[in-house]
């Protein structure tokens, strides 16, 4: 496998497996939980991106419904340890509960 730097303490790199983020946490820099990794996207010399699932309970099953994941950008990763830390702008966009009363209230 294909190894990943990882970032752990004070700008200190240190190289894994890829075979070890399978099914690792994925939290958003805003504390919520947003799935699990599934599988790495790699391009012939670098990591592309992580498809994270969407878990039951996870933010990321709130937003997609029915969908069963995504694919985040390798850029948008904030940290790897024990967990995967993302940036809040791999989110989807989604309406808000506020945000979708106030249409649904105006449609009526």
């Amino acid at each position: 496998m294909t190894p990943v730097e990882w970032q752990q303490g004070d700008n200190m790199l240190q190289m894994r497996k890829i075979s070890e983020t399978l099914n690792m946490k994925v939290f958003t820099d805003e504390g919520f939980y947003f799935g699990d990794i599934e599988e790495a996207v790699i391009t012939s010399t670098k990591i592309h991106g992580w498809r994270v699932a969407a878990v039951r309970g996870s933010f990321l099953s709130k937003i997609l419904g029915s969908a069963k994941g995504v694919v985040v950008p390798h850029q948008l990763v904030k940290a790897m340890g024990d967990i995967v830390i993302i940036s809040r702008s791999a989110v989807p966009n989604y309406p808000s509960e506020e945000e979708e009363k106030q249409v649904t209230s105006t449609s009526q």
